[in-house]
């Protein structure tokens, strides 16, 4: 009786342990690989509607993306379907959650809260890495909750509002993306947005390339070196692009090396053709043979893991 009861209890404790082993394992943070010049991201005009945008870029640049963009308006549930997709391709969902409407005080305050608590459970249901960033560009002064618009210390309390309520809904599977606007004139101070390393995966850096003038360093340097200065957390140019008067081709391979003189993690190209003026053009590579090649010779130096 005695052995059989220690039997017992021996094989039920061996239960617990397995259980909170499991449980340990499924609830442990799954971050990206943070290696230099290992991604390459697309954004296209039809995503999240459509992958067949990303199928064409792919064949043009002989190379699978391995992050796969999308923005999210305020309210929008997560697109499970369009992340299942990307993941089949090897590939992770990159999405830029934006309070296209939504103060950012209220986000904070917790009004929001039943939304994001859904997103929150649909990403996590998901169970694949995804790719979050909030509020891209609070720095620049052309969104509603950027700068001049929303105070940045409001800025920074509806972001950790955010992760933090992630968080608590046991989401593990999501790399939090701080997405900056380059520095330039009319942007504001970099430092007065920053959440904390506690509450950012990875910082990224939004910037194009738009005259002939323009290189990597004189879009990128500054505030990279205005980064460090915050962190050593990892940096991706999370939005670029060269227009056909900057000289899209050379343009294309000063990008491709700046990534790597700078030791950042990749690149996501916006491949959308737009017609509005100097800032917005033409970025789509498909429609030059020239910066297609230059592009498939530039993506050929990443080594793109599967994340």
């Amino acid at each position: 009786m005695r052995a059989r009861s220690v039997i017992l209890l021996v094989a039920l404790a061996a239960v617990v342990v397995a259980v909170a082993i499991t449980r340990l394992v499924a609830g442990a943070p799954r971050s990206l690989p943070s290696v230099s010049a290992s991604y390459l991201g697309v954004y296209e005009k039809g995503p999240p509607a459509t992958y067949q945008p990303v199928t064409t870029f792919t064949g043009k640049i002989a190379k699978q993306p391995n992050l796969v963009g999308y923005y999210s308006g305020w309210s929008e549930p997560f697109k499970t379907s369009f992340a299942q997709t990307v993941h089949q391709h090897g590939a992770v969902t990159i999405l830029q959650m934006d309070p296209s409407w939504a103060s950012v005080s209220s986000i904070a305050a917790g009004k929001y809260d039943p939304y994001l608590r859904s997103f929150a459970r649909s990403v996590r249901t998901f169970g694949q890495p995804v790719v979050i960033g909030f509020g891209h560009e609070m720095n620049g002064y052309w969104y509603s909750w950027g700068y001049g618009h929303a105070a940045p210390s409001e800025f920074v309390a509806a972001w950790r509002h955010i992760v933090t309520l992630f968080q608590r809904q046991g989401v593990t599977n999501v790399t939090w993306l701080w997405t900056l606007q380059a520095d330039e004139a009319g942007t504001g101070p970099i430092a007065s947005w920053w959440p904390g390393a506690q509450y950012v995966t990875w910082v990224g850096i939004d910037g194009y390339y738009y005259r002939r003038s323009d290189t990597f360093f004189s879009i990128f340097g500054k505030t990279i070196a205005q980064v460090r200065m915050l962190t050593t957390k990892p940096m991706l140019v999370s939005e670029t692009a060269v227009e056909p008067e900057a000289g899209q081709a050379a343009k294309i391979a000063n990008l491709f090396a700046g990534i790597r003189q700078y030791d950042l993690l990749g690149l996501v190209w916006f491949d959308i053709t737009q017609h509005n003026g100097l800032y917005h053009q033409n970025w789509r590579i498909e429609d030059s043979s020239a910066a297609q090649t230059a592009f498939k010779r530039g993506a050929s130096t990443l080594t793109l893991g599967s994340p």
